[in-house]
């Protein structure tokens, strides 16, 4: 197989990809890509589940049933990298290297559709919607596992925590939930000059903002791991005018589920009381996004032992430190074993974080991470 020739089609696909990303359940001409390059290499495809999820199915005689999975979706945000392929699309940017995902899933499958390493049966999960959370969830509602069995699954993600040429691989917990929350509070508005005559609901907004603060430093354990952060403070004033309502958003992590729950009835508690002494109406919720992510410690085991005759032993990092960010690939984790990686990509050339309007995905990682794919399948299902 000449792998330089393959990388570089890889690599132009996955510019093909960013220069036309799609968001959420938007990924139709993605999912048509993916569809096309897997029948055209050889593997039983099936479309549209989760809407538009696509399912690559390859056996090869008896033995395990392993499933690999990439995410196709773009992030809601403007590009703004001066690079050839930059997106074509307003507040539409593969900001997060979904791009990269589905080409080094793709670029996996077309090596071992022609090398067949393994024996018994290979899952490709090419998965929509992961930046909201709902993907996975619609995958598995739409018959998944049911029609795909698998006994373990496994994916990666670039992250910006290690260089290019590491792997991060945690053990048990891996990536955290993710709660939402809205908080909305009803002053009384009017002229700037007359606050006397107002409920003013920035400084009733500004003090619960600065009272979520304690909820981790004063009420979780110390020794649990838990973010509150407050995202977004809108109002409907003017300069020259008090508002009348104003609007909080926020996002909470936590792996601990008695942790989430204490964080929702602390936040409650400070919004019904700040509310109550400045004699303001409120409105409070509290919703849950994303479930933690648990890896499990023999498919870890397994993926650094895959990753360390690919990038070589020095350079996995198995049992490194979990991370506060989500990702609904912990869904499939309730279902069957597997394991989520940390693909690092920082060099000279990219330093900027997931979810910069400048971030570009390495190409550089892209061939190493497929290689890795593969070796786990080659391992696993000898």
């Amino acid at each position: 197989m000449n792998y330089e020739q393959l990388e570089k089609e890889m690599i132009e696909l996955r510019h093909d990809l960013h220069n036309h990303p799609e968001a959420a359940f938007e990924e139709v001409r993605t999912s048509k890509i993916v569809a096309e390059k897997l029948r055209e290499w050889g593997w039983e495809v099936t479309e549209g589940i989760g809407k538009t999820g696509v399912v690559g199915v390859m056996k090869n005689g008896e033995g395990p049933r392993i499933g690999l999975r990439a995410d196709m979706d773009c992030n809601p945000i403007t590009e703004t990298a001066d690079i050839p392929y930059a997106s074509t699309k307003e507040h539409r940017m593969h900001s997060c290297g979904h791009d990269g995902h589905t080409a080094t899933l793709l670029c996996a499958a077309k090596m071992l559709a022609d090398t067949k390493p393994f024996k018994g049966t290979v899952i490709l999960v090419f998965q929509p919607a992961e930046e909201p959370g709902y993907g996975a969830p619609a995958m598995i509602e739409d018959g998944l596992f049911e029609k795909f069995p698998m006994d373990e699954i496994y994916g990666q993600h670039n992250f910006n925590y290690f260089n290019k040429g590491e792997m991060g691989i945690c053990v048990g917990p891996c990536m955290a939930a993710e709660d939402n929350f809205f908080i909305k509070i009803h002053g009384v508005g009017g002229h700037a000059s007359g606050p006397h005559k107002t409920k003013d609901p920035i400084v009733i907004g500004a003090e619960i903002v600065m009272a979520l603060q304690t909820i981790v430093s004063r009420n979780v354990n110390p020794l649990k791991q838990a973010v509150v952060s407050c995202t977004e403070f809108r109002t409907d004033g003017a300069h020259n005018a008090i508002p009348s309502n104003c609007e909080i958003d926020g996002d909470c992590r936590s792996y601990d589920p008695e942790v989430s729950k204490q964080i929702e009835e602390r936040m409650g508690k400070i919004v019904k009381s700040i509310c109550e002494m400045n004699d303001a109406e409120y409105e409070f919720k509290y919703t849950r996004e994303f479930v933690p992510t648990n890896n499990d410690k023999t498919c870890a085991e397994w993926a650094a032992k895959a990753a360390a005759a690919v990038l070589g032993e020095e350079n996995v990092k198995l049992g490194c430190d979990p991370v506060m960010g989500s990702e609904d690939f912990a869904h499939y984790l309730n279902h069957v074993p597997g394991c989520y990686a940390f693909t690092g990509f920082v060099d000279e050339n990219h330093t900027l974080p997931n979810h910069h309007g400048k971030y570009d995905f390495n190409d550089e990682i892209l061939m190493p991470a497929a290689k890795w794919f593969v070796e786990l399948i080659r391992q696993r299902m000898a």
